[in-house]
């Protein structure tokens, strides 16, 4: 590699000695490569950019290719037929240069498309050779870490990402359409809430107070309702300082939604709705392939009872302690866990991990979650110690949770110093009075939603692990070798 990068510097001393620029500014392009392909025209003349991908010669006649986001093309050089800064140029280009060029379109003897170059810019010297000889990267360590070869090595790395923009601009001008205003909340929190979860904490100099990274936007959005706002949603930035795993990113994305006097069951329309139809105007279809499983999107989804389920599995009632709760788990898995103390959260937790397998080829609404999960959540008014809740889970993964929205101030506030004492942290022991004082000057019923965007892309794009929707994840430091 160290050859390389000084024969390509060496190839920068020769191009500055002949007055080239390796690292040129602006080039006025006519258009870009895909509509030339879709509008070809012989004998056009034509001004492309993009990077050098191959380079094949024939004695005073070359051909390279040169691809730009939108697609390939050949250039066609004769030496001849450009002009003396073009050749010295073109003597100094490698595999990975940028270039422009200009000259006129015509087809070979083969119908492919080319350019018979005329003038050739250079726009961006590159010093390392592209990876794996352009073939794609091998090693996913390196994959995630240096995404930029990944995305110019693999053009299916491109369509991953492509779709995820598409989806969040789908996302958008669906609630758009249907009269929500997009929002934006705090990043940076004084008390973290809206979410179980750990935060990362820092802490503003200007100010001398310590800070968290959000771990969701609910309370903030909440405050918007009490403000006036009917129909909110926003996508946001979330962080949790928690595990990796393949679908875990300590900072991921999601939508949040509110809606005024609706509850959880509008909620779930609208969820069964919003991802039907991102499929059929995406995909092309209602059903969906995710590791070799087909999921069916059409409407109505399958309904099940968590409640029901933990009862029926491990004999588990919404107000046994955390200590009978654990016993009966043991007594029907004597495997499942090790511990021999953990929270009931805790314990519902390894509880749903279980319960994903069953939505693997189809999407599930696991509803009657128990009360003590569900601290912002309204309780259905025949079982308080069930919640008005549900969590979508589909390709064996939760991809959506919503609630009807507990907005009793009194209730609210009991139920949050609760839930704070099943809390080790005594610094995350704080509740946000600000909150419940926004809620004591009224908040309308309303129903929030929350679903995974990240998640949502690995379903739609087909994708194993997280890390190869986002285009950056968290990595430890690369170790260095001595």
């Amino acid at each position: 590699m160290e050859e390389i990068v000084n024969q390509r510097v060496n190839k920068i001393e020769q191009l500055k000695k002949s007055g080239v620029n390796p690292y040129g500014k602006r080039f006025e392009k006519t258009s870009d490569i895909s509509d030339v392909l879709a509008d070809f025209q012989e004998g056009r003349s034509v001004s492309l950019a993009g990077r050098i991908m191959a380079k094949r010669a024939h004695g005073k006649v070359s051909f390279l290719d040169l691809e730009d986001t939108s697609a390939k093309i050949q250039l066609y050089i004769k030496e001849k037929e450009i002009d003396e800064k073009s050749l010295e140029i073109f003597k100094q280009l490698d595999i990975g240069d940028f270039i422009g060029v200009a000259g006129e379109l015509f087809k070979t003897r083969t119908e492919e498309a080319t350019v018979g170059v005329k003038k050739i810019t250079l726009l961006s010297k590159a010093l390392r050779p592209l990876p794996e000889k352009w073939h794609g990267l091998k090693a996913v360590e390196i994959r995630y870490r240096k995404r930029y070869l990944d995305l110019i090595a693999s053009k299916e790395v491109k369509e991953i990402f492509k779709l995820r923009s598409k989806i969040i601009s789908a996302i958008r001008k669906y609630f758009d359409s249907r009269e929500y205003l997009e929002v934006e909340t705090p990043m940076l929190q004084n008390i973290p809430g809206g979410a179980a979860g750990r935060p990362f904490k820092s802490f503003h100099n200007a100010t001398d107070m310590d800070v968290f990274l959000r771990i969701a936007p609910e309370l903030y959005l909440k405050r918007l309702l009490v403000g006036g706002f009917d129909k909110v949603y926003e996508i946001n930035r979330s962080f949790r300082n928690e595990g990796i795993s393949t679908r875990h990113n300590p900072e991921f994305t999601m939508l949040e939604v509110y809606t005024a006097y609706t509850d959880y069951e509008d909620m779930m329309k609208l969820t069964e709705e919003l991802i039907s139809q991102l499929a059929k105007d995406l995909l092309g279809s209602s059903i969906i392939k995710y590791q070799d499983k087909e999921i069916d999107l059409a409407a109505p989804w399958q309904r099940c009872s968590f409640a029901d389920v933990v009862k029926k599995e491990f004999d588990i009632n919404p107000d046994d302690t955390a200590e009978i709760m654990l016993g009966k788990i043991k007594k029907k898995k004597p495997n499942l866990v090790e511990k021999q103390k953990l929270s009931r959260s805790q314990i519902m937790k390894i509880i749903e991990d279980l319960l994903q397998d069953d939505a693997v080829s189809r999407p599930i609404f696991f509803t009657d979650y128990f009360s003590f999960l569900s601290p912002l959540a309204k309780t259905k008014e025949n079982n308080p110690l069930i919640a008005e809740r549900f969590e979508l889970f589909m390709g064996g993964m939760e991809v959506a949770n919503a609630y009807s929205e507990l907005n009793d101030p009194q209730e609210q506030k009991k139920k949050l110093q609760e839930a704070l004492s099943e809390i080790d942290e005594e610094e995350l022991k704080n509740i946000d009075e600000d909150f419940v004082t926004a809620l004591e000057y009224g908040m309308p019923p309303a129903g929030g939603l929350g679903i995974g965007i990240d998640r949502l892309v690995m379903l739609f794009a087909n994708q194993p692990s997280i890390r190869e929707v986002i285009f950056f994840p968290l990595l430890k430091p690369e170790e260095k070798n001595d």
